[in-house]
């Protein structure tokens, strides 16, 4: 298992590489490889609200996460044009569930030669996906990972269909489970995503007992306060209790 994990997005330097930090000594503890994720801009949003530190400084943060502690970036790119810049950095280039379809912006990822990590749109089911690896592999691109993050279930709920990590095996690729976005609750509140934190644990412990190769999880040190994902995601101080949790479980035989 290897764990993909920070903050939904970059609000200051102190607190990235706070996350990050942590993030490093506990993963080294537990003997699990870390992806430090943490996103420039959030584009995809119900309102207004605000986005994050922007493309600029937020690859100067990440570049500091990433020769501060020796550890490999992820991060979203939501245009075609942003993913040579962003290649720079980012180790990972990360599609958005929203974009998931967007012909142009996965082959312009696929062409940096980095690994491209698709999220499986909440609109679409687990054997869609083959056209984005289609894609892919259309322009030269070879890794692919592939995220499980749940689907609508009407207005304002996700639900996890656990069989759709077993139907995205068939292809060969990575599976990541998103364990923070699959407890959200979609324009939930006046305009803003809410979610169910509390339900995180439950859901990535079904997932690994399923099997699959990575765990994405998004952590801040205090979660109300960030900016993106509020109620969603993981607190930092709890990242151990869950990640000992995680360890256990994937060392579990699977069938």
């Amino acid at each position: 298992m290897f764990l993909i994990a920070g903050p939904c997005a970059i609000e200051n330097r102190e607190m990235v590489l706070l996350t990050a930090e942590t993030l490093k000594r506990v993963c080294e503890q537990y003997e699990v490889k870390l992806y430090f994720k943490s996103s420039f801009d959030k584009a995809n949003r119900t309102s207004c609200s605000q986005r994050g530190i922007g493309m600029d400084e937020g690859l100067k943060i990440l570049q500091e996460v990433k020769s501060e502690f020796s550890l490999p970036i992820v991060t979203d790119v939501h245009e075609s044009w942003q993913c040579e810049p962003v290649a720079q950095v980012a180790d990972v280039l990360q599609i958005p569930a929203f974009l998931s379809r967007q012909t142009d912006l996965i082959q312009a990822a696929a062409r940096t030669n980095k690994i491209v990590n698709i999220k499986k749109g909440q609109f679409m089911a687990p054997w869609d996906m083959q056209g984005a690896i289609d894609k892919v592999h259309a322009v030269g691109g070879q890794s692919i990972w592939l995220t499980e993050r749940g689907s609508s279930f009407g207005y304002g709920r996700l639900v996890v269909d656990m069989t759709a990590l077993v139907e995205m095996r068939q292809w060969g690729c990575p599976i990541v489970f998103d364990a923070t976005h699959s407890v959200q609750q979609p324009s939930s509140q006046s305009g803003v995503t809410g979610g169910n934190r509390r339900m995180v644990p439950y859901l990535m412990r079904a997932a690994l007992a399923v099997g699959v190769d990575g765990i994405f999880m998004e952590v801040h040190p205090n979660p109300d306060s960030a900016i993106s994902d509020a109620a969603n995601q993981v607190c930092l101080s709890d990242i151990e209790t869950i990640l000992k949790q995680a360890v256990q479980i994937d060392s579990l035989p699977k069938i």
